[in-house]
């Protein structure tokens, strides 16, 4: 595949990914703010739980929420679900395009773990699989009835898979696996369970038969896990951009880091949209904050020493020469690339000044560049290019 029509893949998947994924999460965080905002009124239709009235856009919405389902279904009832499923579609359609059609550049570094484009790719597969029905089995064991308990198991369980990722894939790969993991489970929560008991639902009433009410609770539940999810995951997408987070020598403790953040942050919103005092629920901004100082902490780049010899202009140009312009020249000679990624040209000193604040964070201060190491830059390497940075500031 030419690196052009890659791109335009790469770009069109991205794009429709973000589409759906706004859709996906703008329902989610609706309906569970929906959820509790309801309240019980006078003189409630028989079966309803709660309604709760609403304002948007000039005009006044009356919802109405039943504790199982109305004793009749109209025709036009409105699903929410292909925004799910076209998210995940989209999503490993941008998996196969970035990270197995170029596996040796983006997923594998032999630093690593070193093995073939098929194997990484079955890794990958079979991992997002597991990982799911791991995640299914739990909640359906007695440790689903226990919610802080099956927190606690699922918290573990996206550990130990970003754990394992940062043990086999690149810093990029491992993080973006992390993502994809935890977006499988959401994504199969709504098609194998969520939706399906919907549907159980609904034929029954239409039989005539009365539903069964663990259908629904248990619907509840896998759609509540999304919602406390969605914060996280979406750190992982966009991780890839981040080396201080992919390329991390813990980048799996940040995992932690990340998803305690995101679900105090989620929790906060959720009961304050519940009409939760301030006083209850206010414990889980400092928790979020200590994460957040914890993870700034653990990325803060190490002072480069610059007291040995000095490094020549000479000696840095054929370091570059030998590692990074195969991808930033102007006529990169890299398969990946008809252009220099991202505009970064590295062939001569001035180019080296421009970017040197990207070089560091790239090539120094993590080991993201070359892509894969495929040119096993070393780490005296990574330190010559450095202190010859530190010696023109």
């Amino acid at each position: 595949m030419s690196a052009f029509i890659a791109d335009w893949l790469n770009l069109l998947l991205r794009w429709a990914h973000m589409i759906v994924g706004i859709g996906w999460i703008g329902t989610s965080f609706y309906f569970i703010a929906l959820d509790l905002a309801l309240k019980k009124r006078e003189a409630m239709p028989e079966g309803v739980m709660g309604t709760a009235w609403e304002v948007h856009g000039g005009g006044f919405y009356h919802v109405e929420k039943y504790a199982v389902a109305p004793k009749q279904l109209p025709d036009d009832l409105l699903w929410y679900k292909w925004e799910a499923y076209l998210t995940w579609v989209t999503g490993f359609g941008l998996l196969m395009v970035q990270y197995y059609f170029k596996a040796s550049s983006y997923l594998i570094d032999p630093g690593v773990l070193v093995m073939t484009p098929g194997e990484a790719i079955l890794i990958s597969i079979a991992s997002l699989a597991g990982g799911w029905l791991v995640y299914d089995a739990l909640c359906k064991s007695p440790i689903g009835r226990n919610t802080p308990l099956l927190a606690a198991c699922v918290f573990a369980l996206i550990l130990a898979a970003a754990y394992g990722y940062t043990h086999v894939f690149s810093g990029r790969g491992a993080l973006i696996h992390v993502g994809a993991f935890i977006g499988t489970i959401m994504a199969v929560n709504v098609f194998g369970v969520i939706i399906p008991n919907q549907k159980k639902i609904a034929g029954a009433l239409m039989a005539g038969r009365d539903p069964d009410p663990a259908l629904g609770a248990k619907g509840k539940q896998r759609s509540v896990h999304n919602n406390y999810l969605t914060l996280p995951v979406l750190v992982m997408m966009v991780s890839n951009h981040y080396p201080m987070l992919t390329n991390h020598p813990h980048s799996w403790l940040l995992v932690a880091l990340i998803i305690i953040i995101g679900a105090m942050v989620r929790h906060f919103l959720n009961r304050h949209e519940a009409g939760d005092p301030l006083a209850k629920i206010v414990w889980t901004l400092p928790i979020a904050a200590i994460g957040l100082f914890a993870a700034i902490v653990m990325t803060a780049p190490k002072s480069i020493d610059a007291s040995g010899a000095a490094v020549s202009d000479r000696a840095v140009l054929a370091l570059t020469h030998k590692h990074c312009i195969a991808c930033h020249s102007a006529t990169p000679t890299n398969e990946l690339f008809a252009e220099p990624p991202n505009g970064v040209q590295l062939e001569t000193i001035d180019e080296l000044h421009r970017w040197s604040e990207q070089i560091l964070a790239m090539a120094v201060h993590s080991d993201a560049m070359p892509l894969g190491n495929e040119t096993g830059m070393t780490e005296e390497e990574r330190k010559e290019l450095g202190a010859w940075i530190a010696q023109q500031q």
